[in-house]
């Protein structure tokens, strides 16, 4: 008899979150447009999903040093055969439901071109545009046989194959590659055609179109054009060289990432198998398993960014951000706070507050210092721009920001380069130890003694991702609180010595221990006839130990109730198990990103507000900060956003039973319940309530 699995493997379980967005993409119910965007986000989070998980199981696979070919339980061989297996499957399914929505745009007069589908009316407009924007910034590479050639990068390539008009009239042909350009937007709106006909072309076909001014040069009787799009390894490899810096170390590291090892290859799947050789062989790719087929039109996480064509009935009804209930952005913001906790949560309220704090601490004469980390900025940071405004105003700022946030690297080695010429004080922690807290914390002279402001979050201090992640963020003047807080920096800043907190939460050195001692806790009171229970709102759950320890409280009649965006290795429902635990999904309008830990404690509740998800990098590999929730009012309010979010029944889903992603449905009598549009009515109307 075969012994059932009792965890989930973590690359699988990931590539059923990303299931549920392409879930998205096919619900008619979801605005239209909406929809091609979250095809989009399913196409980037594939994309990040090779660079890194799959290239991470991949070097185990290749790896002969260490000898280490087994992977979370099975042959690292045996995963990466199922991983392609389930992307080509999750690949087909994608463009099916893309040929859908297009079906469905034309019902709404908007329709796409190829480049054999232009009309005469839009030669002119189409030939202006590639002059003038695409032309200039083409790269195109002509491909020899023989020598190497630079093909590096993550790059989308039309391979262009060309049968050239030979005198001795031999088969001859010349392969190119044409690079997508990045900066140019994919998505080509044309002017509106007849009967009010809106049509969009692709940045692909319009480089087609224009193949002949492209090789005019040449003399050839057939052109082919198929497009692929190559994928490499995303990690990060530090050199150890003593006598580079370790922004200089970051830096060259980022660079090499443009040619490190390919992990994949989407490639059109009509295109000859002798040009796909031929490709195949210049992009030195090594492994089958690293071949994806796919359809004409790749980087399909450009749809992400679809423009909207001015067409508010086919988005989403845009939430008016709110304010927190009295705390105006007007008046004096630390004097509010010296009186009272008030919690954020974005992007219900507006991340506003974050800004004005900085500021008011930038310009405030009492004001001596501000210390804060910095993990995810925006291209356009007002958070960095108050703190250089600090910097100059004389205050002391100290910035932990972390240069190996994935993917972001470049952005925040740009910005430390500006904070650091503003005079702010840079920290980078050291290789190996990531700092993924969302701390602040300010010190403030008063009545000749120094008293300390500051915010704990659960999020980036970011305001582009800050419009569509939600995140609790706590403003807080509680002094206990934020000596804990300012403990961290010294951590940070100092030797790395061993801290002892009694309020917050703190990783490397604490979470894993005293997240056991709560749950135990709470299987003590269980066992005592004492009101239990465990709430959790989290990103992604891997971490083996605790996965343990939720299963021990399950047997032991502790009900469970997660709420988890992404990955989840833990497997509820099993009798015996895990029958007392439940675990559902929420996707929806917002990315749902905060971290919450809530415990019964014998009606005493405890509630935290954190950075760490329940994964062994956030307990074991990084600095995080889980901060208490003391105020009765913000400890109800996180109450009810919960519940609000585990009584979905139209947008969660249920995870990991036997049948995955099932969408939670209405029962009998029982009335939708959409928990990102009740949030928003639930903070509004306790606007409205202490208003009135």
């Amino acid at each position: 008899m075969s012994v059932k699995p009792v965890y989930i493997n973590r690359e699988i379980s990931w590539l059923d979150f990303n299931a549920r967005v392409l879930q998205e993409a096919d619900d008619k119910n979801v605005p239209l447009l909406e929809r091609l965007r979250f095809l989009g986000i399913f196409s980037n989070n594939l994309d990040e999903f090779f660079q890194v998980r799959y290239a991470t199981v991949q070097r185990i696979s290749q790896s002969s040093k260490t000898g280490k070919r087994v992977f979370a339980g099975r042959s690292a061989e045996a995963l990466l055969k199922e991983i392609t297996q389930k992307v080509i499957v999750l690949q087909t399914e994608s463009l099916n439901i893309l040929h859908t929505i297009y079906q469905e745009m034309e019902k709404e007069n908007i329709f796409f071109i190829d480049h054999n589908q232009v009309l005469p009316e839009q030669e002119e407009f189409l030939k202006d545009y590639f002059l003038q924007y695409v032309n200039p910034a083409l790269v195109t590479i002509i491909l020899s046989q023989d020598q190497s050639q630079d093909l590096s990068s993550n790059k989308a390539f039309i391979v262009v194959t060309l049968d050239l008009d030979s005198e001795d009239e031999s088969d001859q042909k010349l392969h190119a590659l044409i690079e997508i350009p990045k900066e140019i937007k994919r998505f080509i709106v044309l002017p509106k055609g007849e009967n009010g006909r809106q049509y969009v072309m692709m940045l692909d076909d319009l480089i087609r179109y224009h193949f002949k001014m492209i090789f005019s040069f040449f003399k050839y009787k057939k052109i082919e054009a198929h497009m692929v799009k190559i994928t490499r390894d995303a990690e990060l490899d530090l050199e150890e060289d003593v006598s580079k810096s370790y922004v200089e170390k970051i830096t060259v590291s980022v660079k090499d990432r443009m040619i490190s090892d390919p992990v994949r290859m989407v490639y059109d799947n009509e295109i000859p198998d002798a040009t796909l050789a031929f490709v195949i062989k210049k992009l030195k790719i090594d492994s089958t398993d690293s071949l994806i087929p796919g359809g004409k039109y790749h980087h399909r996480r450009d749809y992400m960014n679809f423009p909207s064509l001015n067409r508010p009935d086919l988005l989403y009804f845009t939430f008016p951000p709110l304010p927190i209930a009295n705390l105006s952005l007007e008046g004096n913001f630390l004097d509010a706070i010296s009186n009272k906790d008030y919690l954020l949560y974005t992007p219900y309220h507006t991340f506003s507050y974050v800004i004005k704090f900085l500021r008011e601490a930038a310009l405030d004469p009492k004001v001596s210092s501000i210390k804060i980390t910095i993990y995810r900025l925006s291209k356009l940071s007002h958070v960095a721009s108050a703190l250089i405004n600090a910097a100059k105003n004389g205050k002391k700022v100290l910035v932990q920001i972390e240069l190996q946030a994935r993917f972001d690297e470049e952005n925040n080695i740009n910005f430390a380069e500006k904070l650091e010429a503003a005079g702010v004080q840079l920290i980078f922690g050291i290789p190996g130890l990531k700092v993924h807290s969302k701390i602040c914390v300010i010190e403030r002279l008063e009545n000749k003694k120094t008293r300390r402001y500051g915010f704990v979050s659960t999020g980036n201090f970011n305001e582009s991702t800050a419009k569509i992640y939600t995140d609790y963020t706590l403003f807080t003047a509680n002094q206990k609180v934020l000596k804990e807080v300012n403990k961290v920096f010294n951590f940070l800043e100092v030797s790395y010595q061993l801290k002892t907190y009694k309020h917050l939460i703190v990783s490397p050195h604490y979470t894993g221990s005293i997240l056991s001692k709560l749950i135990d806790n709470e299987i003590k009171n269980k066992k005592e006839g004492l009101p239990s229970g465990i709430s959790l709102k989290l990103n992604n759950v891997t971490n083996y130990k605790l996965v343990d320890k939720l299963y021990e409280a399950s047997q032991a009649g502790v009900e469970i109730k997660m709420i988890v965006r992404g990955v989840c290795c833990l497997i509820p429902g099993v009798k015996g198990l895990s029958e007392n635990i439940r675990v559902i999904s929420v996707i929806d309008k917002f990315l749902e990103h905060p971290r919450v830990y809530m415990f019964e404690n014998a009606g005493k509740k405890k509630i935290y507000i954190s950075s760490a998800d329940f994964m062994t990098r956030n307990i074991d590999n990084r600095v995080e900060v889980a901060c208490p929730i003391y105020d009765k009012e913000l400890q109800q309010q996180m109450i009810d956003t919960f519940e609000i979010s585990w009584n979905d029944n139209v947008k969660a889903r249920l995870v990991n039973l036997s049948f995955q992603n099932k969408m939670v449905e209405c029962k009998s009598g029982e009335s939708q319940r959409r928990s990102q549009w009740d949030t928003y009515e639930y903070l509004k109307n306790k606007l409205n309530f202490e208003d009135s």
